[in-house]
Parts: structure tokens; sequence; C-alpha cells
């Protein structure tokens, strides 16, 4: 993209916050979540701060989002999981910013949200959700103008403080 096509807030420096999600695709048996999860929980550095599993009749794709990318990407390879990687944004919702009114903005700006789901290890205890979205750029853009906290990789918690 050329710098005159490129938006005046990117020109200047703007980049959403986002932090980075594995989708691992599982065989659909008992026990193969408990040998992830617990693949995470003795890896030091690293943990999961949200999951959600979509399962299917022969296999899962758990979407998850660590702590550190790096470590997970490391784990994941190691124990030859398939997985692809996307950029989230992830959203504080607070007093004046509900995820009602998140949802407006971005259908204000008529941007997609392809799917949603909570974080469960918060940084500042406010109820927050890690968003796909068709333009990440323009709904972190949106997102902080209406006075949204968007977290990147390095607000989310790190092991070593919460134990």
């Amino acid at each position: 993209m050329s710098q005159a096509s490129t938006p005046m807030e990117t020109r200047q420096g703007y980049a959403t916050p986002s932090v980075r999600q594995f989708s691992v695709f599982l065989d659909n048996k008992v026990g193969k979540l408990l040998e992830l999860v617990e693949a995470f929980d003795h890896a030091p550095g690293c943990q999961i701060c949200s999951l959600t599993v979509h399962e299917a009749s022969d296999h899962a794709v758990v979407r998850l989002l660590p702590n550190s990318s790096k470590v997970a990407r490391n784990i994941l390879k190691d124990r030859n999981l398939p997985f692809s990687e996307t950029d989230l944004v992830v959203a504080e919702l607070t007093h004046g910013h509900t995820l009602s009114s998140l949802c407006l903005y971005l259908l204000g700006a008529e941007l997609n949200i392809y799917f949603a789901y909570p974080v469960m290890m918060r940084p500042n205890g406010s109820p927050t959700i890690a968003l796909s979205v068709d333009d990440m750029t323009l709904a972190g853009q949106i997102l902080r103008k209406k006075g949204f906290r968007l977290l990147g990789e390095a607000d989310l918690p790190c092991p070593d403080v919460q134990r």
C-alpha cells in the first residue's frame, strides 16, 4: 500500500493493538483438550488467557489467546499440532463502554464481527472481549475514538505476576 493511499492515522504511526489467536485442530477424542491445556500449564512464561472450542464429529477447533504468541507457537510446533494464526482486537467493557455500544459503533462503520468470545485473564478486572473483525485498523481507530481501551499481547497477565 502506498503512503498516499494509507489512512492519515496509519501514516502517523497508528497501529491497532492486537492479540494473536491460535486456532488449533485436534482430533475429537477424549483427553485431547486436556493435553493441550496442560502443555500450556507446564510452559514457563505462557498461559492461555482465553479459549473457545468448536466441535465437529471428527475434529475440534480450539481457538486460544495466549499471553505469549512466541511461546505458544513453539508449544504447538513441538507437539506437531496443526494450527493457524490470526490477530484479534481485544477491548475492555467498562461503564459507558458496553458490548452493545461497541457493536453499534462497528455497525455504524459497516464493519463485520466474524466471531467474538470473552477473555478469562483480564489485567484490570473489567469484562474483556476478543473480536475478529474484517478491518482491524478501522475498528481500532473507531473504538479508541469512542474511548474503549484496547489491549495488546503485552497487556495480558503474565504467569509470574499471577503466581
